[in-house]
């Protein structure tokens, strides 16, 4: 089993991130290159929550950057559902199979965003596939 990951030097943000960034943010989140709005269920209330993030590609895989780490609400409500709706250049894609791994070379990010998480000591990644589409299921034989 690896070792736990050591915890990011942008903790002390988030409360600040949370609360002034995000909602400023989700205005334009959704229509930028290399942004998004992952829109997930909470598991207590049950109700939808949006957050603004990064999001970069890996093939048709998504990889979100866990600045703060895998323990953070929206990591582990979005795992618990096994599913979350990324709102990205004005689309939404519906994604499945939440995996969180580490990743200490950073390799799938741009090189400037490598560098920024590598001072920031990030090195926790969350991968998610699209989900299935009818026509993909149907063609399996599955659905």
């Amino acid at each position: 089993m690896a070792p736990p990951a050591r915890a990011p030097r942008t903790r002390f943000l988030r409360p600040f991130t949370t609360h002034v960034i995000n909602p400023v943010s989700r205005l334009v989140a959704g229509h930028l290159p290399g942004f998004a709005i992952i829109a997930y269920r909470r598991r207590r209330s049950g109700q939808m929550h949006r957050t603004p993030m990064n999001v970069f590609r890996d093939g048709d895989d998504w990889i979100f950057a866990l600045t703060y780490g895998s323990d953070v609400h929206w990591v582990q409500n979005v795992l618990a559902a096994g599913e979350a709706e990324l709102e990205v250049r004005g689309r939404i894609v519906r994604l499945v199979d939440p995996e969180v791994f580490v990743d200490e070379s950073r390799h799938l990010m741009p090189l400037p965003v490598r560098l920024f998480l590598g001072l920031m000591r990030v090195t926790e990644f969350l991968r998610m596939r699209p989900a299935p589409t009818v026509s993909q299921t149907s063609a399996d034989g599955v659905g």
